[in-house]
């Protein structure tokens, strides 16, 4: 009785969809317990239900501020231009070139970092993401932190005072600094996931975590669950064990300590990849992130499948499942409305 009803649940991620609950209700004349009975009649009005639900969420444009800043030697300051570039190069692949704003070398000092998020903070709306990259050295003197720039450097208060008026309620802040998780705790809000290289300001080494990002956020690289997007969740995983890699690689004492803060990573679109991604649009695309933290949702019920009661196993994968059917529902409502020039 349970390897049917486990072959009833246990769909593909990729196929949990309207044929999964088809195939799902196909079998349901199987002969079998009561038990599997009832699990048949649920599923078979879960799929009446889903035929009438179908909710729409409004995502909103895509903007992405990445800053390069002093490398001190010729290999860093050469090494930082080119991941900045490498970032923005893709970013303005599905994102108009007004929404992509890069300061690099010269260009990046303090009042233009300034000046550029007064202008993001102007042209942002509510719905809308926002990412934002520092790569180069920070310092910490133990009161605060600063973003190495020609000229004054930015404080981490000043940042956050800046980063504090996007009224974006989407944000991620990859700060691939030095010292940078000094400011992990101090810039985290609830609409903001804040990413950092280090654990505190006392990790001061130059990092390696910003080469491994932008091979995340650039490539197939830390696509866990092949669904052409790669998550914040994805992408700092990937970046993370790439360092620790690294350090073991060269058996040396690992001198940064990368740290995630905030809600719904898993859920925050960095790079869709493949030409399904490249045409879906930012509602698509956000539909297609909130996809693939249900399908890693899915395998996480399955890995405590033997930790649950039979029953308890099964309500809970009806429930992703459920949210995944709808979900899907959405997304090709999405991808007609784009097809069609709706």
């Amino acid at each position: 009785m349970e390897r049917v009803c486990s072959r009833r649940f246990e769909v593909g991620t990729r196929s949990t969809t309207r044929r999964s609950f088809a195939a799902v209700n196909r079998r349901s004349a199987a002969p079998g317990s009561a038990y599997i009975a009832t699990c048949s009649r649920r599923i078979a009005s879960l799929a009446a239900f889903l035929v009438l639900l179908a909710s729409s969420r409004g995502w909103g444009a895509e903007y992405t501020f990445i800053v390069a800043g002093l490398g001190g030697e010729p290999q860093y300051e050469a090494r930082f231009r080119e991941q900045a570039n490498a970032l923005a190069a893709f970013a303005r692949q599905s994102a108009d070139a007004d929404a992509v704003i890069v300061l690099s070398g010269p260009e990046a000092t303090r009042n233009a970092v300034r000046r550029a998020l007064t202008t993001l903070t102007q042209s942002v709306q509510a719905q809308d993401a926002v990412t934002i990259v520092l790569i180069g050295h920070g310092s910490f003197d133990g009161e605060d932190y600063r973003l190495n720039l020609p000229g004054p450097d930015p404080t981490g208060r000043e940042l956050a005072a800046w980063f504090d008026q996007l009224p974006s309620r989407r944000q991620l802040i990859v700060n691939a600094t030095s010292a940078s998780g000094a400011v992990a705790e101090d810039w985290k809000r609830k609409h903001r996931i804040v990413i950092t290289a280090t654990k505190s300001g006392g990790e001061r080494t130059a990092t390696r975590f910003a080469q491994h990002w932008t091979a995340a956020a650039t490539t197939t690289a830390a696509d866990v669950n092949k669904d052409d997007l790669v998550t914040a969740a994805e992408a700092f995983d990937y970046a993370r064990r790439q360092v620790e890699t690294a350090f073991k690689a060269d058996a040396a004492l690992a001198t940064e300590h990368a740290r995630l803060e905030g809600e719904n990573a898993s859920t925050f679109a960095v790079a869709g990849l493949g030409a399904a991604h490249a045409s879906a649009g930012p509602e698509t695309a956000g539909l297609l992130a909130q996809r693939g933290a249900l399908e890693l949702r899915l395998n996480e019920v399955k890995e405590r499948k033997t930790a649950l009661t039979e029953e308890a196993y099964y309500d809970e994968l009806e429930q992703v499942l459920v949210k995944l059917a709808l979900l899907q529902r959405r997304i090709d409502a999405s991808r007609t409305s784009i097809e069609g020039g709706g």
